[in-house]
């Protein structure tokens, strides 16, 4: 029987499911993912509307909005404030992804730190939460957490790469820990960890997709439907029901992105 799943990050809009969104969708549902959240990542005033536009067609997919640290660079006056309008329409439940990559530094650092702080800020006055990523850049991350006062806002560390020390951290700002595929890997052993210590109430699940397919799907194209097992997979790690674990990560997920509980899929 399949498990009652809801996927929090994946990027539909991505050019790897162009031409497949139909597919995608279908087999999400075959494999009992009901909700989803689609991450829109934009650079430019002109890519605002792209996970909108999704959510606006299907109403079982939510979406959010944010800059990337990767465009930090292209958060422009012009961009955030097309950013802030966005973010204020009812489909945008979220704000992000943001953070910091200092893996890549595809921005320079100071600019990724002053655009996450300031989508920190906008996600405050509108009351939604925040999506943060964060590759490398672990201390300062929570740093800046700490000093934009985020908890007043809350949300979700994203694709959970860090160790349990970092997701108590976290957890103690009231953010929690969504868990992609990468758990699933053989050398996960800190994540792995996080996972097992993370409280039942404060874990989500999500793709990443078309990114970090979980095993054992590793080297494909990463779609919803996967979420599956990463599911079973923390399910087993915690020596709990799967059936009881999706449920509590679909009602965490609910609750974080403040949504009811009705779904259209």
């Amino acid at each position: 029987m399949p498990l009652r799943l809801f996927d929090t990050h994946c990027h539909l809009d991505d050019r790897r499911l162009h031409g497949r969104l139909d597919e995608v969708l279908e087999n999400a549902k075959q494999a009992g993912v009901e909700r989803m959240t689609t991450i829109g990542c934009v650079r430019d005033v002109e890519g605002l509307d792209s996970a909108p536009s999704i959510a606006r067609q299907f109403a079982h997919v939510s979406c959010t909005v944010g800059v990337h640290p990767h465009d930090a660079k292209s958060l422009d006056d012009t961009l955030f404030a097309a950013l802030e309008a966005k973010c204020a329409e009812p489909e945008v439940v979220a704000i992000g992804e943001m953070g910091l990559d200092y893996h890549y530094d595809n921005s320079p650092r100071d600019v990724q730190r002053e655009a996450f702080r300031r989508q920190i800020d906008l996600a405050k006055r509108l009351g939604k939460p925040i999506i943060v990523h964060t590759r490398e850049a672990a201390e300062q991350t929570l740093a800046i957490l700490r000093e934009e006062d985020a908890r007043d806002c809350g949300g979700i560390i994203h694709c959970f790469s860090e160790d349990a020390p970092f997701a108590k951290a976290a957890l103690d700002m009231g953010f929690v820990a969504s868990f992609s595929g990468i758990v699933t890997f053989k050398r996960s052993t800190a994540i792995q960890e996080a996972a097992k210590q993370q409280p039942a109430d404060m874990l989500l699940v999500e793709t990443d997709a078309p990114y970090l397919a979980p095993i054992p799907k590793r080297g494909k194209t990463n779609e919803p439907a996967y979420v599956e097992h990463t599911a079973r997979f923390i399910a087993e790690l915690r020596g709990e029901d799967p059936e009881a674990l999706a449920e509590q990560a679909f009602a965490n997920s609910l609750r974080v992105f403040g949504m009811d509980g009705a779904t259209s899929a």
